[in-house]
């Protein structure tokens, strides 16, 4: 749970992003349940101190790296994540790609985000930001190199409406981060709605970048195919989640559609160049490099293991009910079952001095509240009020919970008027605080490389990883198998482990 919230403070400290979704009508949260896009990687850090992050790994001439606008959509996005090697990675391949375009000449900046979310970018300054959660998907410097091609393809092409929509990216970019520094009430959505816009292109500037990224990659010496390779993992990924009822936060699905036609178009122009192997896909230099790095969530913004989700900075946690998957998000905790008929979300609201629970309810919910449903009540020693709520097509059930100074809500909704009670109130009564112990003892999740032994197939290294759904699924995707691919002794492999 990486949103963040606003309470009344003693003067001088620094006031936290409200989450969004406190003031939604009881129709729209219930899209933004269902849809459980809307939200990005953030940080749950006073976003009004902003540390201008170090200077990135510039190729080409060196560029001032202090600007406002890169510090403050760095820190939009999480802040920078440091992994020397992996930065070290990614600008010799974009320093190899840049030769290989039609502007040799032109000099870049990369920075890696600390976001778990698959997504990479290029402003037209020159500025190129890919995230953790790109490198740990990618499986070898080919798709990596396809990625970055694409990108700098959008850059280099400038024909008119590419250069206009390129300048519009860096104007939204940096009235977004202004309003979430400056502005912090509604900040928080432009935050999170630009993330979608940030790097979309039409249809056509897609295909256009993919045609040039797939000759970069073979002019740089890639293999080609590192284009349809990316994208097909990209696409098992979000299917993967699809699965088990929730959709991604936004990726770069979002950002540049990737169709079925997009990947058959990149597959033919990599074979007018040659066949699949052409080239350099380098992979146990990438794994090296990409060894070790972050996986997931940051312990510091919420964990979810399993159906439980602990938050050790704010001190709750709580399990889902049987049936529920949970996704973690930029300003939420939000649940859904696998047919999408009971969701759930989980977030924190701002009160006032003095407000009580349900002032609470009615002040974050817009829609009609039944009369005479408020029930106080107490949960695990913690004081709380109940309520219910009845949509056209959602039957609500409510609560606002305080926990120490904070106050969350527990909101689940069920399709048509079947009550989601009584899964409502097993959820209410898993409330507990977080012990120093507990939050002490979580770890960060992260990738780590290992080499197959003779006997080692998919499932036995799949065991090995921890706390993530799906494993043997994950780890398939992870390293480019297909189901019932084989695991060919002495090769490296990715594993999500503590």
């Amino acid at each position: 749970m990486r949103w963040s919230f606003t309470r009344t403070q003693p003067a001088g400290r620094a006031a936290i992003a409200r989450p969004a979704a406190a003031l939604l009508p009881a129709a729209a949260l219930a899209l933004l349940v269902a849809a459980c896009t809307s939200d990005q990687t953030g940080a749950l850090a006073p976003v009004a101190a902003v540390v201008p992050p170090e200077a990135p790994r510039t190729t080409g001439r060196d560029r001032p790296a202090n600007d406002a606008d890169h510090a403050k959509l760095v820190a939009s996005f999480g802040g920078e994540y440091k992994a020397p090697s992996a930065l070290r990675l990614v600008s010799d391949v974009t320093d190899r790609l840049v030769k290989a375009t039609e502007r040799p000449d032109e000099t870049y900046a990369v920075t890696l985000l600390d976001s778990p979310v698959v997504n990479a970018f290029a402003l037209p300054t020159g500025r190129i930001y890919v995230t953790r959660g790109l490198l740990a998907l990618a499986d070898d410097t080919s798709e990596l190199a396809a990625v970055l091609a694409h990108e700098i393809a959008h850059v280099t092409l400038r024909h008119a409406s590419a250069r206009t929509e390129m300048a519009l990216r860096s104007e939204l970019v940096s009235k977004v981060v202004a309003d979430v520094l400056n502005d912090p009430a509604t900040g928080a959505l432009l935050q999170d709605q630009s993330r979608f816009v940030l790097a979309r292109f039409s249809r056509t500037q897609e295909f256009e970048a993919d045609q040039t990224g797939v000759r970069t990659l073979a002019r740089a010496g890639y293999d080609p195919f590192g284009a349809s390779r990316f994208l097909t993992a990209l696409n098992r990924t979000t299917a993967l989640r699809a699965g088990s009822g929730l959709n991604s936060e936004p990726d770069m699905l979002a950002t540049h559609p990737s169709t079925p036609e997009r990947i058959t178009q990149v597959t033919q122009a990599a074979r007018r160049i040659g066949a699949p192997g052409l080239g350099v896909d380098d992979r146990n230099r990438y794994l090296a490099a990409i060894d070790g790095i972050a996986y997931g969530d940051n312990p510091a913004d919420g964990l979810i293991r399993g159906r439980r989700f602990i938050h050790p900075r704010l001190g709750v946690a709580f399990e889902a009910p049987e049936g529920f998957g949970l996704d973690n998000t930029a300003r939420a905790v939000l649940g859904t079952t696998p047919d999408g008929h009971r969701r759930l979300l989980f977030d924190a609201v701002e009160t006032n001095a003095g407000q009580g629970l349900e002032e609470v309810l009615k002040a974050t919910w817009n829609d009609a509240i039944e009369t005479g449903s408020f029930e106080n009540r107490m949960l695990n020693g913690f004081p709380a009020v109940t309520a219910v709520s009845k949509g056209k097509e959602w039957f609500f059930r409510l609560a606002a919970v305080r926990v120490g100074t904070n106050t969350f809500r527990m909101i689940m909704a069920a399709r048509g008027t079947t009550d989601p009670e009584p899964a409502f109130g097993r959820w209410l009564s898993s409330i507990a605080l977080v012990t120093p112990e507990e939050a002490r003892s979580l770890k960060p999740l992260r990738i780590q490389i290992v080499t197959a032994a003779p006997g080692d197939t998919a499932e036995s290294l799949a065991q090995r990883m921890t706390a993530v759904d799906r494993p043997l699924e994950r780890f398939q995707v992870l390293n480019g198998l297909d189901k019932g691919g084989p695991v060919r002794a002495g090769l490296p492999y990715k594993l999500v482990v503590e």
